[in-house]
């Protein structure tokens, strides 16, 4: 269902997917980009002008971070493992985050192809905290799409 012209989408409501499998806990998700390379074409006129075009260069490949609550999954630290062992073929995967409206309904999905994890990172741990312990993991990619 579309969203009433009068209204943006609520930036608090999206799935993150990753080879199909829905990842739980997540509180948020930063430095979804699509991005194309700049080519600048310089040029003199017979005249004397000197002209800058800029042209549409190749899409970039580019990368996003999801930060999640710790639980005991293993998924996220067994993925970078299986990338440190430099199996190209076993760490490359599918990813996906649902931008989702007031109902749950998507909106829009940005879709990122041969995805690998990069890092993972525990949120600093502080004796007598009142918060939640969490798991942060950057996902490369190579190509994406919004659908």
């Amino acid at each position: 269902m579309p969203l009433d012209p009068f209204d943006s989408a609520p930036a608090n409501a999206f799935i993150v997917t990753i080879d199909g499998i829905e990842i739980p806990k997540v509180v948020e998700v930063s430095g979804l980009k699509n991005e194309v390379d700049k080519i600048e074409l310089k040029q003199q006129t017979s005249d004397g002008k000197y002209i800058v075009r800029q042209l549409i260069g190749r899409a970039k490949p580019g990368e996003f971070t999801v930060t999640r609550g710790l639980t005991d999954s293993k998924t996220v630290t067994d993925w970078l493992k299986v990338v440190m062992e430099g199996d190209v073929a076993g760490a490359r995967k599918t990813a996906s985050v649902a931008l989702l409206d007031y109902k749950g309904e998507t909106i829009k999905t940005y879709e990122f192809m041969n995805c690998w994890v990069r890092s993972v990172e525990l949120n600093s741990l502080k004796a007598g905290a009142a918060e939640q312990a969490t798991e942060k993991f950057v996902v490369c990619f190579d190509e994406s799409t919004v659908k």
